[in-house]
């Protein structure tokens, strides 16, 4: 099922230009994934929902379930986090997105997770991976180009959450730099882009209490034959610039020295075109299966002003799944 890069493109080529619907995923290097029809996909029981075409559940209700999970200890964590401190103090990185995978024990089933989870963009792969993301990553749509990055993210239930994140210096310059980041990044496909909304927030509700996500919208002109290499657009845009930092190339490059594991298609990009209009996701809020054991993923952006065990906290708290 799964395909190098450059099959990828001439496939998303191939059905954009015929307007074909399509389901796809790539990882966070960009050098693997998948590009099914409709009909692959439900012969390979894969689920979705990127809020395009027809719906493939209905919420169920709330459960009452296990979810708990084994932090790694925060030295660990500490000891990654003080390597990337090094390559900001350095000019290396200003802003890097540092991630974690976290052993997770519940009595649910990613298909179950799949179907009460409310969030926006849901893909379920068995035997790999379940994601339910709130985080556009592009929305295609007659020759319009829309990306909506998310940086920044509180704890819904303090005192003045939304003020207190608004307010925070961090939380600005980590935002203004990935707003910046994306703007640059449509420029390489589109002409016109702009910033259409700045720092908005989105309350996400989770079983385990609700935040307050920040966000912004960007949006651009695409050429009127970009259904002839759609392909090739959306991998210029990667890897996502809010799940690695800036400057992109450089980033990445610490990322892989500073994290634990291979990020694989967690932090890649996920979507579906219904022939129209293609949503794509940040596949973000992962969890993984390897072999008997799940694995959830989680980060958060770090710059000059962090703090380690609020950067640290932060990760955790986003150790959830969108039920409540």
């Amino acid at each position: 099922m799964f395909e190098k890069r450059g099959i990828l493109i001439d496939k998303i080529n191939h059905f954009s230009e015929r307007g074909e619907p399509f389901l796809f995923a790539v990882d966070f290097d960009a050098e693997n994934g998948f590009v099914l029809t409709p009909g692959e996909a439900a012969e390979r029981g894969i689920r979705y929902d990127f809020g395009t075409g027809k719906k493939q559940h209905g919420r169920i209700g709330q459960p009452r379930s296990k979810f708990e999970f084994t932090a790694i200890p925060f030295e660990t964590y500490k000891k990654a986090f003080d390597r990337v401190m090094t390559h900001l103090e350095r000019g290396d990185t200003y802003l890097l997105n540092l991630t974690f995978p976290t052993p997770l024990s519940t009595d649910l089933t990613q298909a179950r997770i799949f179907e009460t989870s409310d969030a926006p963009y849901k893909l379920f792969v068995p035997g790999h991976f379940l994601l339910f993301s709130p985080e556009l990553f592009v929305k295609i749509e007659a020759n319009r180009i829309i990306s909506r990055p998310m940086k920044g993210t509180i704890d819904a239930s303090l005192p003045d959450a939304a003020q207190r994140l608004l307010a925070d210096q961090k939380e600005l310059f980590e935002h203004n730099t990935i707003v910046d980041l994306i703007r640059n990044d449509l420029s390489m496909v589109s002409t016109h882009v702009e910033v259409n909304r700045f720092r908005y927030l989105d309350l996400i509700r989770t079983n385990r209490g609700d935040l307050l996500q920040m966000s912004s919208e960007i949006s651009g002109e695409l050429p009127a034959d970009y259904r002839k290499r759609l392909g090739e657009i959306l991998f210029t845009l990667l890897p996502a610039g809010s799940v690695t930092g800036a400057p992109k190339e450089k980033t990445v490059e610490i990322i892989r020295s500073a994290e634990q594991d291979q990020r694989g298609f967690y932090t890649g990009i996920s979507g579906y075109s219904d022939g129209h209009c293609l949503v794509s996701a940040v596949s973000i809020r992962f969890i993984e299966q390897q072999e008997s054991t799940l694995v959830f993923r989680s980060g958060g952006g770090i710059t000059a002003l962090s703090d380690a065990g609020s950067e640290y906290h932060e990760m955790l708290k986003k150790i959830y799944v969108p039920i409540v």
